[in-house]
This record gives structure tokens, sequence and C-alpha cells, in this order.
């Protein structure tokens, strides 16, 4: 009998508390409907003012002074420039993060906006013009309006929140560390330890009220090869006496392109190897003694990945061989596989689905393109999700590519960006709070 109650009365106070949360849902909703225009304003105000990886001082700053009008406990300068906001709830429970990438990219910007960017910057010596052309803007300003939204039920929340504004997604410049590596390295996971972390990433070819997921690998890794080939110089119009390293080269290339198309089982995952450059000689009738090839390689799942690696090393080595030269590979690792833990996902997917309308929440394919928010995903469990960027009525293949000048984002889905971040937080914080009853 006494078992029985014990179980009744637990069953009851779970229902309790889904009823508690799905009221403090609801007033999350209101929130962040009401900070819509604020949270665009935010937008508009760090798109025409955007600031490079590891350089992101001004947007810093407005991050900063925003989080201590609510009363968030603030930490700058964090891996160079960036936020950390630590929000405790009222109540004991798990430490969620939510994370924003903070910087542009060094494209000049050719959309006709009233609040377009004007600004030039260096980069790795370079004078170029500075964009957000790939929705950090948008990111950094759904996250503000997302921690407003949070900070409104503070005393309601069971757990601790905390907001993370990084720099240098898109990488640091040449000689320095930054992103979310050198966040990590930090310890911006610790003190208080984080229990799992939540992030989006707003997509030009997704339509605006959906969300986009996928299970396992979801963004690939990205690694960069050098391959250094070396022959024996000799005069244009003497080729045999030389190892010409031009046209070893160039076999090595054709070589590299059969590891994808031969080696690699498609069906099971997408993966890439790229040549990007190839550096050498001196002169049109110089047969050089050297050059070099570099390149990109893009998985999304270790075993490939180290497969592929080890083909490269191989190809590349045998090929020189064979025309007398030789080849010298180097493989660094620049950004780990996004790795959406299925157990985490399959968890949050009501959230995600409650929050946007089950018929707006879809499976999507893997994207080849890398994330450091991976480098989190490494050390604690972490989801990342994208949110619709395109106008309704447009077509995916209409919408300028992530990257380019004319790259465009729609505003409407800032509210759904501020919602799903926060339902993922408080869900999280119910489930860990119920399953410790």
């Amino acid at each position: 009998m006494k078992k029985t109650l014990l179980c009744l009365g637990f069953a009851l106070s779970s229902i309790g508390g889904q009823a508690q949360n799905q009221a403090l849902k609801t007033k999350v909703a209101q929130k962040a409907a009401s900070l819509e225009s604020k949270v665009v304003n935010w937008r508009r105000d760090f798109h025409q003012n955007p600031e490079l990886g590891n350089r992101e001082f001004k947007t810093a700053e407005t991050i900063a002074a925003h989080l201590r009008s609510l009363g968030i406990e603030v930490q700058t300068g964090v891996a160079k420039t960036g936020v950390v906001g630590i929000l405790k709830g009222g109540k004991p429970g798990p430490v969620v993060a939510l994370r924003a990438d903070m910087d542009a990219l060094p494209v000049k910007e050719r959309v006709n906006l009233p609040f377009a960017s004007k600004v030039m910057g260096e980069y790795n010596g370079q004078a170029v013009g500075v964009m957000h052309a790939c929705g950090h803007d948008t990111h950094v300003a759904m996250l503000m309006g997302t921690a407003e939204v949070l900070a409104s039920i503070k005393n309601e929340i069971k757990g601790t929140v905390k907001f993370i504004f990084q720099p240098a997604e898109e990488g640091p410049p040449e000689g320095e560390e930054g992103g979310a590596e050198l966040m990590v390295k930090e310890g911006v996971l610790t003190n208080p330890k984080v229990d799992v972390i939540f992030g989006l990433h707003i997509n030009a070819q997704t339509e605006v009220g959906q969300i986009k997921y996928r299970p396992k690998g979801t963004m690939a890794s990205s690694d960069w090869f050098t391959i250094q080939v070396n022959g024996k110089q000799s005069h244009g119009a003497y080729p045999w006496q030389s190892i010409d390293p031009i046209v070893t080269a160039s076999q090595i290339v054709l070589g590299l392109q059969t590891i994808v198309s031969r080696n690699v089982n498609l069906t099971q995952n997408a993966a890439v190897v790229s040549v990007g450059q190839i550096n050498g000689g001196v002169r049109s009738n110089i047969i050089p003694e050297s050059l070099t090839l570099s390149g990109t390689i893009r998985t999304l799942d270790s075993e490939t990945q180290d497969f592929i690696h080890g083909r490269i090393k191989t190809i590349a080595t045998n090929i020189a061989e064979s025309a007398g030269a030789s080849a010298e590979v180097s493989i660094a690792k620049k950004t780990l596989i996004t790795y959406n833990e299925p157990s985490l996902t399959e968890q949050m997917l009501p959230t995600l689905q409650a929050a946007a309308g089950k018929d707006h929440v879809h499976l999507t394919e893997a994207l080849t393109g890398a994330e450091d928010f991976s480098f989190y995903q490494a050390k604690i469990s972490g989801l990342f999700y994208f949110i619709g960027g395109m106008p309704k009525g447009k077509k995916a293949s209409d919408m300028p590519s992530h990257h380019t000048p004319d790259f465009y984002i729609d505003e409407g889905s800032f509210v759904l960006g501020m919602t799903s971040m926060a339902h993922l937080t408080l869900d999280y914080m119910e489930m860990k709070t119920n399953s410790k009853k």
C-alpha cells in the first residue's frame, strides 16, 4: 500500500511539474514575441558594424552591457573577445549552455540593404571588406533575446544557464588561437561544469519558420592537407633532364579524386577531398625543383576520416616515387565533426517540434561545411540544429550561398530561435530534475 501511494505521489508530482513547465513555456513564448523588434534592431546594428574573428570588441561590449542590465553574472575577455553570462535559477538543477558565434567574414557586401556593411578591415595583412556573410549577427541577437527571456523567469528556472558568446568561429587570424577550441581550453565548460550545450545556425536555404536537425554526423570535420612534391629542376627546353614535379603533382591531383569516387562508400556518409592551391615555379621556361599542393578534407565519421588520411599519403607518395620524385604529406585537423548524440537528439526532438510545430521540423541531409561547435561536443553532450532564414515563397536554389557577397537572411525566424533555445533549456532541466526523483 505504501509503495502504491509513493508511486502515485511521484506520478502526480511529475504531472504537476509538466504543467508548471508548460505554463512557463507559455510565458517564454509571450516574452519572446514581445522582444522581436528589439532583436531585429540588435541584429541590424551588428550587421552594419561587423568585426572579424578575435576582433569583436564592440560586439562584445554590447553583449556584456545587455547581460549586466539583466542581472546576469558576466565574464569578458574569454578566448580573446568572448563573453560568458551565468544566470543562476531560483531552483537547483543542471547547467545548460547556449552558444552563439560573433565573428564576421572578410567579404565585401553587395546586398542592397539600408543597414548593409560598409566596413573595411584587415585580414592576414590584406585590406578587405567585412560582412556578416554567414548569419552570426542573427545568432548573437537571438541569444541576447533568449537571455532576456530566461532572466525574466529566473526564479522559476531549475538550474543554471550559461550563455556563451564565442569569437572566431570562422577561424582566428594566422598565428593566433581562437574560437570554440580556445574557449574550451580556457575552461568555458567548467565553473560551473556544463551538463549539455545547445546551438543553432540560421540557414539561407531553409524557409522561415522551419527547423532542421540530424542525429550523429551533422556537419563535417575540416582537415587541411599539404603535399610538397620534390623533383629535379631543369631548363624547360630539356625536360628529359628534369624530374618534373608539375607533371607529378598533376597525376597526384587526379589520383586524389579516386578516393571519394572509388574508395569511400558514399551510401553511408558523404566525404570531400578538394585541392585548392598549387604553388610552384618562377618562369614559364624553367621546370621547378619542387611545388606544393594544398587542400581540404571533409568527413562525417572518424573511420572515414582516418581512412582518407591514409589514402592521401599512400597515393601521393607512391605516385611521386613512380616518377622518380618524392612527396611529403602533412595533414592538420582544423575542426572536428559536429556530432549530435543520437539519444540527446531523440530526447529533445519533441521540444523542437513543440516550438516550431511538428510539420515544420525536418530531418536534414548531412552538410560538408564545418562548425567549431564540435569542440564543445567533443567534451559534453550537445545538440546543434538549423532554423530557416529563407523568405517564404522562395526556392533554395534562388538564395545566395553563405560566405558570399550577396548572402541574405530573412528576419522572420528570430522569435522561433529564442523560443526553441529557451524551451530546450527548460525541458532539459525538467527531464533531469524528474530523473532524480
